[in-house]
């Protein structure tokens, strides 16, 4: 099978890439370069990839061109302004991409004639955040209050106009967030500003301890977008999924904090930011009923276990382990675990 992945020099998308190449899957990728230092290059995944495309999709003739190119027969479109602080930084690129990328996608994967599934990915934040303590169900009403909330809401709304009106191959839009493990780079990002100032030996800063967020490691939430691609791929599955944790990890930013600190060990600390920051939703969590009923998917690594991979990565990593063999090995004990 021939994966393309928009994005795939990302942080999800550099984990799906070595996933599928090691399952024996042929993958092809189309996205902007990878962030310094970002997985796709520490685990030196160019060699890998069948056809490893630079382009913005932003620009529709780019994302023609690579359908056109690759021919694959799964597109999964992971490519996006991912940061809600960078969203009021720039706006318009966040709109932009977010928007008229997934547009692009759309248009460009309804005119290819290879494509049998086609997975679009948004985010938990499409939803109208009413910081309800029960989690958002596939039929709730979407909305945005900052600028990358609004600009993925758009994108999944645009999606659902799309195929009702021009239909396409099989389409599903999936829905997960606060997704961490090992060789995420980015910035204004709770795990990855932790354990950056862990291995400084400087105190972490943290915006907003008592916000709750449901955690998940990245390979849950992959071997949920797989399960639906499957389901595809067999002539079911289109439409709206959640893909998000069970309860027990809707867990507070200022606990993840000490529990990372706790693991890290050498004293790490954390700091309460004191500046004004810009709004982020208090508490926001899934509800995944579905995809475990008919799917038949669960996570296998609860919050602490979650949390504890990611950090044993990037201790590996930070002692002198090749990134990509740590990657491996993690892949490889997740399998291993009970389905």
């Amino acid at each position: 099978m021939h994966w393309l992945l928009t994005g795939h020099t990302g942080f999800k998308g550099s984990w799906l890439a070595l996933q599928l190449i090691e399952a024996g899957h042929e993958v092809s990728g189309l996205a902007l370069d990878p962030e310094p230092g970002a997985l796709f290059e520490a685990a030196e995944l160019a060699p890998r990839m069948r056809t490893d495309l630079r382009g913005d999709i932003r620009d529709p003739q780019t994302v023609r061109s690579a359908l056109d190119r690759t021919r694959p027969d799964v597109v999964v479109h992971l490519a996006a302004q991912p940061l809600v602080r960078e969203s009021y930084r720039d706006p318009r690129t966040t709109m932009e991409t977010n928007v008229m990328g997934t547009f692009n996608v759309l248009e460009a994967v309804g005119a290819s004639a290879s494509v049998q599934a086609h997975l679009l990915v948004t985010t938990d934040k499409v939803y109208r955040n009413v910081n309800q303590v029960a989690g958002y169900v596939e039929s709730d009403a979407l909305g945005g209050h900052d600028p990358y909330s609004a600009s993925k809401a758009m994108s999944d709304l645009l999606a659902q106009s799309w195929l009702a009106s021009f239909g396409g191959p099989p389409t599903a839009i999936v829905r997960a967030g606060n997704v961490i493990g090992g060789g995420d780079v980015s910035t204004d990002r709770l795990l990855p500003d932790l354990l950056r100032s862990f291995a400084a030996g400087t105190p972490a800063v943290i915006r907003y301890p008592d916000a709750v967020r449901p955690w998940q490691h990245v390979l849950d939430c992959l071997a949920g977008y797989r399960l639906i691609v499957d389901a595809l791929l067999a002539g079911d599955g289109a439409g709206e999924w959640n893909i998000g944790p069970g309860p027990d990890s809707f867990v507070t930013v200022g606990a993840l904090a000490d529990l990372a600190a706790r693991l890290w060990g050498d004293g790490a600390t954390w700091t309460t930011d004191g500046a004004e920051n810009p709004h982020e939703a208090a508490l926001l969590a899934l509800d995944a009923t579905k995809a475990r009923s008919v799917l038949g998917w669960a996570d296998r690594l609860p919050f602490d276990r979650a949390v504890g991979w990611t950090v044993d990565w990037q201790r590996r990593v930070h002692a002198g382990e090749h990134p990509r063999d740590v990657t491996v090995d993690q892949l490889t004990a997740f399998e291993a675990l009970p389905r």
